[in-house]
């Protein structure tokens, strides 16, 4: 049986209270909160309040997102990092994620790398002391600034920083950026969506696709799933849908439930077979 967890944005109009409710029924291991929806976080509730809601449905907070661009150091930077770790620590969730810069810049072999380990060795110290672990999420947009696991996983273990950083996998942005290793001992979680239109090119993929796994889906999530559990990955798969037709699906909890149930189904066929 996998974990699985529900980010946020899946129900992006949601309330905090339906978000949550709606996990606890799911049989979620848990939950990912946003910054990023244009409302307060935690929907203006203390962080205290949405904690003892979370325990009361026997739900972990996987984590916060987000700090964007974290890799484009500053002192705000730094402020901003320092406060939604206070957050997490306030709320008990279990991770903070920063977000590469994706507007196109920066974008150059030696500006890339010497902009991520600048931005690793500024939060390093802050999580250190918080006892935080931070997931940075490569992605694979063209125009992302760090579209590889691979540079990624270079620069943790240059700073010798296993156990504060972690990344995410993502079976959308694995697919964009072209495939390749796989970090189970590495991954803090794994986001889980789907891209069902046959007709966008790879390379034209956008968030705005991402739906739910079903048996249309182009990115190969089944294959990458049991790619990372056979590697040895026991953390959770997060629902991470940003498409609008999820969030105005008149039955959004079915609908997840319905992929849930896909996705296990194949995955016990991967094991049968």
């Amino acid at each position: 049986m996998l974990g699985f967890g529900l980010n946020q944005v899946t129900m992006a109009n949601a309330s905090i209270d339906e978000f949550i409710e709606t996990a606890a029924r799911l049989g979620m291991v848990g939950v990912e909160l946003r910054n990023d929806l244009g409302r307060p976080i935690f929907d203006g509730l203390s962080a205290d309040n949405v904690q003892q809601k979370l325990q009361v449905h026997g739900l972990r907070l996987l984590g916060l997102s987000q700090i964007y661009p974290f890799n484009r150091w500053s002192e705000k930077t730094a402020a901003d990092v320092q406060a939604l770790i206070a957050l997490a620590v306030e709320a008990n969730a279990e991770t903070i994620s920063l977000i590469p810069s994706n507007n196109g810049t920066g974008i150059d072999a030696a500006t890339r790398q010497s902009d991520l380990m600048r931005s690793l060795e500024g939060c390093l110290p802050l999580l250190e002391a918080a006892n935080m672990v931070a997931l940075v999420e490569p992605l694979g947009f063209a125009r992302s600034s760090l579209r590889s696991k691979n540079d990624l996983v270079a620069a943790i273990e240059a700073l010798g920083a296993q156990s504060s950083l972690r990344l995410v996998h993502d079976t959308f942005h694995h697919t964009l950026s072209g495939g390749g290793p796989i970090y189970p001992e590495h991954t803090g979680i794994v986001h889980i969506s789907g891209v069902a239109d046959a007709d966008v090119p790879l390379g034209q993929m956008e968030d705005a696709h991402r739906v739910l796994v079903d048996a249309d889906d182009r990115l190969g999530n089944v294959d990458q799933i049991t790619a990372l559990r056979g590697a040895g990955y026991q953390g959770a798969y997060s629902f991470e849908c940003f498409s609008p037709d999820i969030h105005r699906h008149p039955s959004v909890e079915d609908a997840i439930r319905t992929s849930m149930n896909f996705i296990s189904s194949q995955l016990q066929k991967e094991i049968a077979a």
